[in-house]
């Protein structure tokens, strides 16, 4: 009987503490409910404020959702980064130090929740982010700035690709070797140049690979999507912008990497690094792009890069060296050899160009013209091929022609040219507007075409151009 008795006791204590379970259940339930309620509530309120750039009022919505539900959406922070960046802006004294503090403290937070975005690490962008923030800011030491910035392209180098913190990542370590700092050599700043130099030819060969699909869909006649026309535009605007950071770059170092302190410096480390493909190429590089591939020390990295490591590099370089010796054909196999070893079509649309550059240079026209439009198969976005063509017609107009109104037609094809340049490729978009109305200037007038009677008329050029070109009607 007893143990009946307390069968049914602890029946009764089991379903009492079943029932408080179930309730407390219930009422943290209605408390996450709700607070996951008041979160999208918050997050709405503030994007709306937000997209209006009302911020003031953003600002109450966007702290409670930041706080409260810090994973909830990652418009907290590209939405709060610029929200704070304005607040930093149109503020003074404490209150803007203290939005500073703030913004650097999101970044953090951000790295803690909201690291990839739809699968892709940008752990490398916010740190960078992060780095630019305190230099602008001033915050930290140049020191601290700059170990932010190698901490970020150590961490994840792939998502490190907006171009100002690329560039200051090289200028804060460049102010530090000017500065006399510890541990920063000349050699370890070409290092850190080649580094970085290549990172921004990587980003540029990116947008110049998208350009290319859409650009070779645009020629063959197939409308544009909306997202597209957007996307070329955009990947343009990027595209010039880092290659205006690169020149910024390549400014910085100018000074410092002259054949007088090239060749001895690279001489003094040639025994320890001739095994070493990379640090042989980048010397190389450097070397033929400072006008300093005369010295024998140019042949000798050039002969220990090919050896240990035939490539396109290799190949060019040693094409170089036969063209400076007058070895014409020799410096074609070269050149040749250069482009079939090369797989990237971005890098073999450079290679290109620069041979059509040589043979320019040497008065060979034609063959620099077939350089440059093979060139323009890989990469279709590289204006500067069209530019090379147009100047070389302009050149020619006094040797193509029978009569002085044929050889002034001429620029209408250098014209023609020059406006391709400026429609696909918006880094040199003004230049080449401005050396197309330059050509069209030299062409004939209205008046010459009326007096003359050659309107429609089609004009044909037997020089190298071998081409033609339609004189305007009036």
């Amino acid at each position: 009987m007893m143990f009946g008795l307390l069968k049914v006791y602890t029946i009764k204590k089991n379903t009492m503490k079943l029932k408080v379970f179930l309730i407390f259940t219930l009422f943290f339930s209605n408390i996450n409910a709700q607070s996951s309620e008041d979160c999208l509530s918050n997050l709405s309120i503030f994007a709306e404020y937000y997209k209006v750039k009302n911020y003031d009022s953003a600002y109450e919505p966007w702290m409670k959702v930041r706080q409260e539900c810090p994973t909830m959406n990652p418009a907290i922070y590209t939405y709060g980064k610029r929200m704070l960046e304005q607040f930093v802006k149109n503020s003074e004294g404490d209150q803007k130090i203290s939005y500073q503090n703030d913004l650097i403290k999101l970044y953090d937070e951000w790295l803690v929740n909201f690291p990839t975005v739809k699968g892709r690490n940008i752990t490398g962008e916010i740190i960078s982010n992060k780095a630019q923030a305190l230099l602008d800011y001033k915050l930290v030491s140049k020191e601290e700035v700059f170990a932010t910035f190698d901490n970020a392209y150590k961490t994840d180098r792939a998502s490190f690709d907006d171009p100002k913190p690329l560039y200051n990542y090289f200028k804060t370590y460049f102010d530090l070797y000017k500065a006399n700092s510890e541990g920063v050599t000349l050699a370890k700043v070409f290092d850190k140049y080649e580094d970085i130099s290549e990172r921004f030819e990587e980003v540029i060969d990116d947008y110049a690979k998208q350009l290319a699909v859409i650009l070779k869909k645009e020629e063959s006649g197939t409308a544009l999507t909306t997202r597209e026309k957007a996307n070329r535009r955009a990947f343009g605007i990027n595209s010039n912008a880092s290659s205006i950071y690169l020149r910024n770059l390549n400014a910085i170092i100018a000074k410092e990497s002259t054949c007088e302190n090239l060749i001895p410096l690279y001489r003094k480390n040639l025994e320890e690094n001739k095994d070493n493909p990379v640090w042989l190429n980048r010397a190389a590089s450097r070397m033929d792009s400072k006008d300093c591939s005369d010295d024998s020390l140019f042949v000798e990295l050039v002969g220990l890069l090919h050896d240990l490591n035939p490539s396109a590099n290799s190949a060019y370089y040693l094409g170089l060296l036969n063209d400076k010796k007058g070895a014409i054909d020799e410096a074609l196999k070269y050149y040749n050899e250069s482009i079939e070893l090369e797989t990237d079509n971005i890098k073999k649309a450079r290679i290109l160009y620069k041979i059509a550059t040589k043979f320019k240079n040497s008065g060979q026209f034609s063959k620099a013209r077939t350089y440059a439009r093979n060139a323009l198969d890989f990469q279709p976005s590289m204006g500067r091929a069209h530019l090379l063509i147009s100047n070389m017609y302009a050149s020619s107009a006094n040797n193509c022609g029978t009569s002085q109104f044929d050889k002034r037609a001429v620029y209408w094809l250098a014209e023609k040219e020059a406006r391709k340049a400026a429609r696909i490729d918006v880094s040199i978009r003004k230049n080449a507007l401005q050396t197309a109305e330059s050509y069209r200037g030299r062409a004939p007038s209205k008046t010459d075409i009326f007096t003359e009677g050659k309107s429609g008329e089609v004009i044909k050029f037997t020089c190298w151009i071998g081409s033609s070109v339609t004189v305007p009607e009036i």
